[in-house]
């Protein structure tokens, strides 16, 4: 089994300083809209996946004024504990360790605590663009497949360079573009392959998921759709011309996308509100099952004020399998925390673990009972 057992805070977001222990099994985060629940389990995804679930820049999570904050926790995994630290000062690269030993690359820490967040924002995976999609596959396949994280490093890295190249004012070095693009071709094969690979595999226990949450038994469907074939050396070369007028490269797995479809059409377009929210939901319940048929761990599962955003069915059948005790550690966050606590009361199996409630108001812990 995976848990965190502790956590400390240091000029984190709108945290000065904080201590907590935590429950192996359900940990409650309550309070006032503001007061800093979302910024605690954003704490813990940090020290689970080395970054934030919401942050593109580090620098955004150190507390105003202050120049620096600190993580630290200790998890205990296959009853090993272990310590995870993760600090960063402003103007330095972030630093990540494990029991006091720095990581050579921060991708060596991704899918050795694994973690899985929902938070009322998911259906935006329904709503943007593709970027957004990839990015919860990629976090989602990452965790489960080190080859595959190291495939999109590399391949982010040389793209990088390849796009730098095509915007040098006309003055294109084809010999260098022939060496990137011999260099991307096989990278992109991998990914696209992983990528499909992957999503006949996560499509069973997708459906598993939205048959249970479903109020009708709408037929859905997830399809990965890429352009990177057998002939992608091809494609990439006669598109040279484009690339150099744009400035950018506009063929590769960056621009794959998974469609989400109902009823064989787009769920964004032609999914109510309803029927997008219960897609996401089990996208989520389906990642959680995913990592941990791969990895052998129950992931943390990380629930941010989701319930505040459901209709009464989606919020009962969402708690039936919360309480149905198939879920290792579990932290939930609620601004309403009557509704949290009846969730509790009334499953019996829940009720009978040593649950933790958490108080917070601005930042700091009001009152911890159990």
């Amino acid at each position: 089994m995976l848990h965190l057992q502790n956590i400390r805070l240091i000029n984190f977001k709108n945290y000065e300083s904080l201590d907590l222990v935590f429950s192996p099994y359900a940990n409650c985060i309550l309070g006032e809209n503001g007061s800093g629940k979302t910024n605690l389990l954003d704490a813990i995804h940090y020290l689970s996946l080395g970054k934030s679930a919401f942050s593109g820049s580090d620098n955004f999570n150190i507390r105003h004024g202050e120049s620096y904050f600190a993580l630290r926790g200790e998890f205990v995994k296959s009853e090993q504990q272990l310590q995870i630290q993760c600090m960063l000062e402003r103007g330095k690269r972030k630093v990540l360790k494990q029991d006091g030993q720095p990581y050579e690359r921060l991708s060596a820490h991704v899918g050795r605590f694994p973690s899985v967040m929902m938070t009322p924002y998911d259906t935006d995976l329904v709503r943007e663009g593709s970027e957004t999609r990839r990015s919860f596959f990629d976090n989602l396949i990452s965790q489960t497949d080190t080859d595959y994280l190291q495939y999109l490093i590399q391949y982010r890295s040389i793209m990088r360079q390849r796009n730098h190249l095509l915007k040098n004012e006309g003055r294109i070095d084809y010999t260098l573009l022939d060496i990137y693009d011999a260099q991307i071709v096989p990278l992109a094969k991998s990914i696209a392959k992983i990528r499909a690979d992957f999503t006949q595999d996560f499509k069973e226990v997708f459906q598993k998921h939205h048959n249970f949450l479903a109020t009708d038994k709408e037929q859905v469907a997830l399809k990965y759709r890429t352009h990177v074939e057998e002939d992608f050396e091809t494609l990439l070369h006669d598109n040279r011309p484009q690339d150099i007028k744009l400035e950018r490269s506009e063929k590769g797995i960056h621009k794959d996308d998974f469609k989400f479809l109902i009823a064989s059409r787009s769920l964004k377009q032609f999914g109510s509100q309803g029927q997008q929210k219960t897609f996401v939901i089990a996208l989520q319940l389906a990642k959680y099952d995913f990592i941990k048929m791969r990895t052998g761990l129950q992931p943390l599962l990380l629930l941010d004020d989701i319930f505040d955003k459901l209709d009464d069915y989606r919020m009962q059948r969402l708690t039936e399998r919360i309480s149905g005790g198939e879920f290792g550690q579990i932290f939930i966050s609620d601004a309403r925390p009557e509704r949290t606590e009846q969730l509790f009361k009334n499953s019996e199996k829940v009720a009978s673990q040593n649950n933790h409630f958490f108080y917070i108001h601005k930042g700091q812990l009001l009152e911890k009972s159990i």
